[in-house]
Order: C-alpha cells, then structure tokens, then sequence
C-alpha cells in the first residue's frame, strides 16, 4: 500500500516556522551567514567556548538563553555558531562541517527599530530567527517612555514552544546596564529553562552593527552556565535577582 501524501496546507506547515519564515531557506541563510562568520570568529580572532556540555541534554523547545550583549550581530551568530556544533555532538567550533545541516530552531529577540533599519545585514538576520519587540524605554537613540509592548510575550512564547531562543535582559549593548523588569515577568509567565550566558572580547573585536573586524587577535569567548528552571513559585523578584547577579557585573571595593 502506498503512504497517503499529507495535505498540502499540513505540508506547508512543515516547512514554514512559526512565524510563517520558509525552513528550507533559513536554513540556507544561517549556513552563508556562518560561512562568511567563521574566518572572523575562530581565525581572524578566537573563540573559546566553556559550558558546552550544559546544552547537550537539553529539551529541543522550551529553552531560553540569558546573556549580556556586547554586539548587534555578532555575538548572536557565535551563539547561533555553538548551537550548530551542538547539534552534530560537538564540543567547540572548530570543525565548520556543522554548517552543511546547521540548527534552524533558534530565534532571539531583538528590538524592532533596530531589525527595520536599513541595509541588507539586518533583514537578514531577521528572517534567519529575530523576534522584534517594542522598546518601551528607547527608540531612535533617545530616551523615551511609552507603554511595553503588548504583542511581545505572545511571540515569544511561540518561538520558545518551537525551538531555543536567546534574550538580552539588559536591552542594549551597553555594559552594565541595568535589567529590564519585563525580562522576569517574561520568565516568570512562560517558565522556560534557563541557560545563562557569558560573552566577552565581541565589543573590542567587533563594531557595534556589523561583522565589520575593529580589532584582530582577540580572545572571543562564550560561557554556558548549568540550566535552571525557577517553577511557577519563583517571584518576579527572586528572578530579577538571578538576572542582576548573572548580567551585572560586581565591581571590587
């Protein structure tokens, strides 16, 4: 007996993600985008990824990523980078064979001015896995307040039942910038598991909005703390705490 075909709108389905994006070329655009990152991540300047074996057992959805932000794109695409690797049981970068079948289920979020702004590199980051927000405090580099963006929590939430999504609690790339409130709530509402992470060496290596390299030679490096998942009994503020002592860092008296 031959199988039945599925239907073609449940075809269809199977090969677009959540938010309607082809996987076929997505899976496409994260394999040239690590094609043409590589050479800059782990030859040009290196990268050194400790924690590795904290994502080989992890859930294929439900994971959410926490870590400072250094760079617009170029500490997502190392992330996006290990993830692969990890995808083909690897425990660094240093064999790109990854990227012949690169993981297509990650997203990050990312504020919506930012992925709207003009020029190639941002709506191709876009379609490969951005979920945009509102900034409720920020827009055009000024300072703003307006109310948070009621959309945001259901978008994540469908990124996070797909696949691993990363977020950058502080908003900005600047350091030490104080954690968001709605980073908790978010944590707190969806409980996904939690990985924090630790990035350093992509702001002296890399300009702020590119993969433009500022700076050759630089120790690229990548932290994947042990996973951790608060339970719906966890306040908003003992995850706020978490974030803060995670992201913060502590300066010596």
């Amino acid at each position: 007996m031959f199988k039945k075909r599925p239907p073609r709108t449940q075809l269809g389905k199977r090969l677009k993600d959540p938010f309607g994006h082809l996987i076929p070329l997505k899976r496409v655009l994260n394999m040239l985008l690590g094609i043409v990152s590589y050479r800059r991540l782990n030859i040009v300047n290196r990268l050194n990824v400790e924690g590795m074996e904290h994502l080989k057992e992890l859930p294929k959805n439900k994971v959410l990523f926490v870590s400072n932000h250094q760079t617009y794109y170029a500490d997502v695409i190392a992330l996006y980078h290990v993830f692969c690797s990890t995808k083909w049981g690897m425990s660094n970068i240093d064999l790109p064979v990854y990227l012949l079948s690169p993981r297509v289920k990650n997203f990050y979020i990312a504020a919506e001015e930012t992925m709207s702004s003009s020029g190639f590199l941002p709506k191709l980051f876009s379609y490969a896995g951005a979920v945009t927000v509102k900034r409720s405090w920020r827009e055009k580099g000024k300072a703003i307040k307006r109310g948070a963006d009621i959309s945001a929590p259901a978008k994540i939430k469908k990124a996070l039942e797909y696949g691993w999504v990363v977020t950058f609690p502080q908003g900005t790339t600047t350091p030490n910038a104080p954690v968001r409130k709605g980073a908790a709530s978010m944590i707190q509402h969806l409980d996904p598991i939690i990985v924090p992470v630790t990035i350093s060496g992509f702001r002296e290596a890399f300009g702020k909005k590119g993969l433009a390299i500022e700076k050759k030679g630089v120790q690229l490096k990548i932290s994947f703390d042990a996973p951790i998942q608060f339970g719906k009994e966890a306040t908003a503020t003992d995850i706020m705490t978490f974030l803060e002592n995670h992201l913060i860092e502590k300066k010596e008296s």
